[in-house]
C-alpha cells in the first residue's frame, strides 16, 4: 500500500509529531493525522474509486495504515444512504435522508473507528488493548481485537445494556462492569497502563479512530456524486464522528473532489439529559464544563465530558452548523415513528437527530427544502426491549376489540 502520512499534529496548538511510532495525545488533548494531499491528488481520484470494492478500505491513500498485511477487517463496507420522504414530511423537510451504520459488521459506526485503530495498533506492535465505553465501541474493539488475535480490556458502566455486555464477552474480551460513569471506566484504563501495559484505545486518546470515522464523509460524498448536503445531523458524545467528517470535507475540498461550493453545516445533537457540548455552544464557549448527573437512554451520548470537545465546537462554528438538545422524553417516540414511516430501525441516538431535524425546521434553523442526512449510528437492538413498553397478552383471554 502506498503510504501518505506525513506526520501527526496537535489538534490544541499545532505541535508535529513522528507518525511512525506509538503516540496518544499532546499536551492531554488529541492528535491530527495528516497527509501529503498533493501527492494523494496525483495518485487517486474519484473515477479509480469506482474500480474498487465498495468497503472503508477504498479510500486507502487518505487512510494512515502503510502496511496492507496490518489491515484487520470484518467486511466493513459502503452503508446504505437512504431517502425518507415520510419521515421527512414527518418533521417537515422535503429533501431528508438516512444514512444507516447499523449494518456495519459489529452494528454500528464504530466498526470504521476500530478496524483504522487496530489496523494501526497492528502495525504498530501493540498486543494487549483496553477501552473504556458507553457501548458499542466496546463491541467494536472486542471484535477487531479478536480478529487480529489481541489482548482486549472493556470497562464499561454497570447499568450498560446487557446485549452490548453480550456482544463484548462472546468476542472473547474481558468485560468489567463498573459502579459508575464512562469516565470512572477512562479513570481505571488511565491509570492502570503502567501496570497491565495496554494501549488505551479511548475516544481520541489515539489519532486513529478518528480517520475510521471520517470514511463516514468520503462515503456520504461519494454517494451524492460528491456534492455535499446542506446540513448534518449527527449524535454528538465523544464526537469524533462529527470531528472525522469534518477533516474528510476539508481533505476533500483541498484535492478538487467536491463538486459542491458549500460546506455542510455541522449539527451536534444531545439529550437534554447530558448536553455539555449544547452548553458549552450557546456559552460561546470554547471548551464544554462536564455535565453533572448525566441521564439519557442514547447511552452514545452519554458522554459528560469529551476529551475533544473543543474539536466537536471548532467544526460546528465553522460550518456554520449548531448543537441543539431534545427532549429526552422524545427520543423513544422518534424511534417508534421512524421504524413505522420508513421501515429503518434506529438507535436512539439517531431518534434524537430526527426530534432535532423537527425543532429545527421548527424554529426556522433548518428550511423545510434544504437537503439534510441524519446518521443512524447504530442499530437499537443491543438496547433490549424494556423502553418500548410493548403490551403483553394472555394466549387464551385475547380481547380482540381492545387491539
Amino acid at each position: 500500500m502506498s503510504h501518505f502520512v506525513t506526520h501527526l499534529e496537535s489538534a490544541i496548538d499545532g505541535t508535529v509529531l513522528p507518525a511512525d511510532r506509538v503516540q496518544t495525545m499532546h499536551a492531554d488533548r488529541p492528535l491530527w493525522v495528516r497527509y501529503d494531499l498533493t501527492a494523494i491528488g496525483k495518485a487517486v481520484g474519484p473515477d479509480d474509486l469506482v474500480r474498487r470494492p465498495a468497503n472503508l478500505w477504498r479510500y486507502r491513500e487518505l487512510l494512515p495504515v502503510g502496511d496492507g498485511g496490518a489491515i484487520v477487517s470484518l467486511g466493513e463496507g459502503m452503508t446504505p444512504l437512504l431517502p425518507v420522504p415520510r419521515l421527512g414530511e414527518a418533521v417537515g423537510l422535503s429533501d431528508l435522508w438516512i444514512k444507516d451504520e447499523s449494518q456495519m459488521p459489529t452494528g454500528s459506526f464504530k466498526s470504521r473507528g476500530m478496524a483504522v485503530a487496530v489496523s494501526m495498533a497492528k502495525q504498530l506492535g501493540l498486543r494487549r488493548l483496553a477501552v473504556p465505553t458507553a457501548g458499542n465501541a466496546g463491541a467494536a474493539l472486542a471484535a477487531y481485537g479478536a480478529r487480529a488475535g489481541m489482548e482486549v480490556y472493556v470497562f464499561m458502566p454497570a447499568d450498560t445494556p446487557e446485549g452490548i455486555q453480550q456482544e463484548c464477552a462472546l468476542a472473547g474480551a474481558r468485560v468489567y462492569l463498573v459502579d459508575g460513569l464512562i469516565t470512572d471506566c477512562g479513570r481505571i484504563v488511565r491509570q492502570g497502563r503502567e501496570a497491565m501495559g495496554w494501549f488505551d484505545v479511548a475516544t481520541l486518546k489515539e489519532p486513529y479512530r478518528i480517520e475510521g470515522k471520517k470514511t463516514m464523509g468520503l462515503e456520504l460524498a461519494e454517494q451524492f456524486d460528491w456534492r455535499l448536503p446542506e446540513a448534518i445531523l449527527y449524535p454528538t458524545g465523544g464526537g469524533t464522528g462529527l470531528i472525522g467528517m469534518w477533516k474528510a470535507f476539508a481533505e476533500l475540498r483541498e484535492l478538487g473532489w467536491l463538486k459542491s461550493e458549500t460546506m455542510p453545516r455541522m449539527i451536534a445533537v444531545q439529550s437534554d439529559g447530558c448536553a455539555p457540548i449544547v452548553r458549552a455552544f450557546e456559552e460561546g464557549e470554547r471548551f464544554a464544563r462536564p455535565w453533572e448527573s448525566p441521564r439519557t437512554i442514547a447511552w452514545g451520548i452519554r458522554v459528560p465530558g469529551a476529551v475533544g470537545d473543543f474539536m466537536i465546537l471548532d467544526a460546528v462554528r465553522e460550518s456554520g452548523g449548531t448543537a441543539v438538545a431534545v427532549p429526552e422524553q422524545e427520543i423513544i417516540l422518534a424511534m417508534k415513528q421512524t421504524g413505522a414511516t420508513e421501515g429503518i430501525a434506529t438507535c436512539p441516538e439517531a431518534a434524537a437527530c430526527v426530534v432535532a431535524a423537527r425543532m429545527l425546521v421548527e424554529d426556522g434553523r433548518l428550511r423545510s427544502d434544504e437537503r439534510v442526512v441524519i446518521f443512524n449510528t447504530g442499530s437499537p437492538l443491543p438496547y433490549g426491549g424494556d423502553a418500548l413498553d410493548l403490551p403483553r397478552l394472555a394466549p387464551d383471554h385475547v380481547d380482540y376489540s381492545s387491539l
